[in-house]
């Protein structure tokens, strides 16, 4: 059933939102009343927003709470934009303004000589309009070339001549995105890449509540929460936030990446787009996704990639999904009804990391394919201890050390890929580690065979080279770098 709004001024003063409650509440009291509702009913304050709810999270609160204007500081993907945008929520449901106002002015307390012309000839008949809690939050990506006319506004001389205005007057401003945040929630994405002098101009705001355009004492109240987010590395290599600024900024909230592996899984497993309309049912197993959440831990913390630049959280989350895409490719083409991913996968989805990473000089010399590769025989070696340990694996390296050979391809239908690996004496009985969990499916027994060669490579106990065909009793040996790493789509083959 549609909700009843009130349709003009007159109902509005005997209507919930009565000239008491409207007249003198700002944004960010509204925000703070509204935010004590939800921590008094005991409800989620940031849906969808993950590994934050014991660090970042209480500290946002805190801001709200002391009706602070604030800055989220991190490194890119750590869902800064995101929590921003989550404010909208803790805004009412409506809010009501004179129609036709560009500024959304408040009918019981007009700013803008618009609203006050509509209200003195109209008074009680005044149209009233509502904006939903989504339209109340604008938001800006500051970019070198934003002008102030963009932020605040300019003088309309089109305006002012349509209307045979004085330029001085009010009504010929076209007002800016600030003035339009008006009621709201206004958020500026990378700070420190906004001109200095565009800062400046949002001083007067922030403390005095006013603005200024070209030059004429407009006074404009504005009533908003002005929000920002900003990388800590901006401050000294694309722009800084000038000193004052940041002196008007209630609170510096640092965010963070996630803490453990399990949070990274949880967003990733949120975020990433798995469950397709499409052929076969995909399966899965939690050891691959560990692997692939590992990936992007060792790279926070690997000296060949730049720590400044950060590694993203979209990171495992663009390679999980690339994972999915090469097992249903592989699905499709050998008509299997489980689209089940494979170790082998993640070296096929290698252009979804390579990006995702600044490297340090190092890194450069070896090249984004070569790091991306160890930082995913790291990554396997670490979750294979994780549930391997005490496996008896002596079995299979012997049968690689008395010269037997394998080749794997991540286009291998499954059935014929278990026939091979079933050949090798002890491998099914260490997989079946895994498979407690696992469908049985040839594509399920495939995936955690071949996590444990993969496995048993990482941990140097077998080799792994792009040539073809080991010749038997080959000892096994350190390889060059060029040998070790195979390039994309290689047959991978195991000594």
């Amino acid at each position: 059933m549609t909700r009843h709004l009130p349709a003009t001024l007159g109902e509005l003063r005997s209507s919930e939102f009565h000239e008491e409650r409207l007249k003198g509440r700002t944004v960010r009291e509204e925000l703070r009343q509204n935010l004590i509702c939800r921590l008094e009913r005991g409800e989620a304050l940031f849906p969808g927003i993950l590994g934050f709810d014991d660090t970042v999270i209480p500290q946002v609160v805190n801001a709200i709470l002391s009706r602070h204007h604030f800055i989220l500081l991190g490194l890119r993907g750590q869902a800064k934009t995101r929590l921003l945008r989550s404010l909208a929520e803790l805004l009412d449901p409506v809010m009501p303004y004179v129609a036709g106002c560009e500024i959304r002015d408040n009918p019981y307390s007009p700013i803008c000589q618009h609203c006050r012309l509509v209200l003195a000839d109209k008074h009680d008949a005044t149209p009233i309009a509502y904006l939903p809690p989504q339209l109340r939050y604008i938001e800006k990506l500051a970019t070198p070339d934003v002008t102030i006319a963009d932020m605040i506004g300019d003088l309309d001389p089109i305006k002012a001549a349509r209307g045979g205005l004085d330029l001085s007057s009010e009504l010929t401003i076209h007002y800016g995105l600030l003035p339009r945040a008006h009621r709201g929630i206004f958020a500026i994405n990378e700070l420190p890449d906004l001109a200095g002098k565009i800062q400046v101009g949002l001083f007067n705001i922030m403390q005095e509540g006013d603005v200024q355009i070209k030059g004429y004492p407009v006074r404009l109240p504005l009533e908003v929460l002005l929000v920002f987010t900003a990388n800590p590395d901006d401050y000294t290599a694309r722009g800084k936030i000038i000193t004052p600024l940041k002196d008007r900024i209630g609170s510096e909230i640092r965010t963070h990446y996630p803490l453990t592996l399990e949070q990274g899984m949880a967003i990733t497993e949120q975020e990433a787009w798995t469950q397709r309309a499409g052929r076969g049912q995909l399966f899965l197993p939690r050891f691959l996704q560990e692997v692939i959440e590992s990936i992007a831990f060792l790279a926070r913390d690997d000296k060949k990639i730049d720590k400044r630049c950060g590694v993203s959280q979209r990171l495992p989350i663009s390679c999980l999904e690339n994972v999915v895409s090469n097992a249903e490719r592989r699905a499709i083409r050998n008509q299997e009804a489980l689209v089940a991913p494979r170790v082998s996968d993640i070296y096929s989805a290698l252009p979804s990391l390579t990006g995702k990473f600044e490297l340090e000089y190092e890194g450069e010399l070896k090249g984004a394919d070569a790091v991306a590769r160890e930082l995913i025989r790291a990554a396997v070696g670490r979750v294979y201890s994780k549930y391997m340990e005490g496996a008896n694996v002596a079995p299979v390296v012997q049968w690689f050390e008395l010269g037997g050979s394998l080749k794997v391809s991540d286009a291998q239908p499954a059935a014929e890929l278990v026939e091979q690996l079933e050949a090798i004496p002890g491998l099914r009985e260490a997989a079946a580690r895994l498979e407690a969990d696992l469908p049985d499916h040839p594509a399920a027994r495939a995936s955690a065979a071949e996590f444990v060669l993969d496995g048993l490579y990482a941990h140097r106990r077998i080799s792994r080279s792009e040539e073809l065909g080991y010749t038997a009793g080959e000892k096994k040996r350190e390889t060059r770098d060029h040998d070790e790493f195979p390039p994309r789509g290689a047959r991978r083959n195991y000594q």
